[in-house]
């Protein structure tokens, strides 16, 4: 049987194909966007387990729209506007595409930053959207070139990842979120944010979501799969009934519902009493990582300059110019796993404006994190000479 057109020139994603090479005895990985194992709650989700594996109704079919508490609890912590509702997905990656297949025909317009989250370039290439790729700035997008693209183009949607940025860890200002918000009000865009790292600010003052700005033209993507466990594949679609209905039908087609069990067992873990010092715990540890990582970077590569952030879970590198995919090649030889920026471009990029790399660091312990540059930095080296 024939695959479609639109899936015979998608590429396999990077990272899912490193990750498995990344497994190899003795690999240090820098390279997925893996939360620390450490950091799990199993003493909090274990006697929740017990009590839920006490009522079978559980395990049953549910509503395609989610779990009732569930969407309650989140209604009540996000603040929605009395005009939004949600939609509980199977991870926010299921968000992505149910948004894509609803909302996308070949060819619409859609923008996104350049570099962006390569698993959103993998959606929106199978939607066979027309991507526009807007440069990114130390405090967010090139506001002239994003408005430009509105006024030419008049995209469906601005796809962004304020909060974090993956890959750079870019965290957009205030003025650039309020600029942000007006521009997609102003020229009738929906504004696709994206915040899977929003809860790891580990330093610095915490930002409005560039949705709050303009609720009624704006989707917003959450995953709580960073701070308590990515295994469980729950995410959340909040925006505007309007936006979110028509998603539900999709779902309805695409699943029927996702799994009421991890739901329930996502709702018991966030009401738990203990789990707010546990969320603070994991902004230390990945602060400490954070720290020895840029530490161990600016004492072995010099010659490298590592972007600074505020959370997250990535660092971005830029490197001297060189082929930074031969580059990796070359790392994971000697046993080092990371992702070339290039990478995170859309297809149709000739070139990166930039030579770089996305490393990962609250997944290696703070020893493993330093033998990691060091490595690295032999084989820098090895290329100069």
């Amino acid at each position: 049987m024939k695959i479609a057109r639109s899936l015979q020139s998608l590429k396999p994603s990077y990272i899912r194909e490193i990750l498995a090479a990344a497994k190899a005895p003795h690999m240090i990985s820098l390279a997925g966007g893996l939360p620390a194992e450490d950091t799990f709650p199993m003493h909090i989700l274990a006697p929740i387990m017990t009590q839920l594996a006490r009522l079978p109704s559980l395990f049953q079919y549910g509503p395609t729209q989610g779990y009732g508490p569930l969407l309650a609890y989140c209604d009540q912590h996000f603040a929605y506007q009395p005009t939004h509702t949600s939609l509980i997905t199977t991870g926010s990656q299921q968000g992505l595409d149910l948004i894509a297949r609803a909302y996308l025909d070949a060819g619409d317009a859609i923008v996104m930053e350049a570099p962006s989250y390569l698993g959103a370039l993998q959606v929106f290439e199978l939607a066979q959207a027309r991507i526009l790729p807007v440069a990114q700035t130390s405090t967010g997008p090139d506001l002239t070139q994003l408005e430009a693209y509105f006024a030419k183009h008049s995209p469906k949607l601005f796809y962004a990842v304020p909060d974090f940025h993956n890959p750079t860890g870019v965290c957009w200002s205030h003025a650039t979120r309020e600029h942000v918000a007006t521009l997609c009000q102003r020229y009738g865009v929906v504004l696709l944010e994206d915040a899977p790292y929003r809860e790891l600010r580990f330093s610095g003052e915490s930002l409005p979501m560039v949705s709050e700005l303009c609720p009624e033209q704006a989707v917003v993507l959450r995953s709580f799969s960073k701070y308590v466990s990515p295994g469980m594949r729950v995410g959340v679609i909040t925006g505007p009934e309007r936006f979110i209905c028509p998603l539900i039908t999709l779902k309805q087609a695409a699943d029927l519902h996702s799994s009421v069990p991890m739901q329930a067992l996502l709702l018991e873990t966030l009401m738990y009493s203990d789990f707010p010092q546990h969320l603070q715990a994991i902004r230390t540890l990945y602060q400490v990582r954070y720290q020895v990582l840029t530490g161990a970077l600016a004492e072995q590569l010099p010659q490298c300059a590592a972007t600074p952030i505020d959370g997250g879970m990535f660092v971005w590198l830029t490197l001297p110019r060189c082929d930074v995919e031969q580059l990796a090649a070359h790392l994971l030889q000697q046993g080092v796993a990371v992702v070339p920026g290039s990478v995170f471009y859309p297809a149709d990029v000739d070139a990166p404006p930039c030579c770089a790399v996305r490393l990962n660091f609250t997944h290696a312990e703070p020893d493993t994190l330093v033998e990691g540059v060091s490595r690295m930095a032999d084989v820098f080296a090895h290329i100069q000479e």
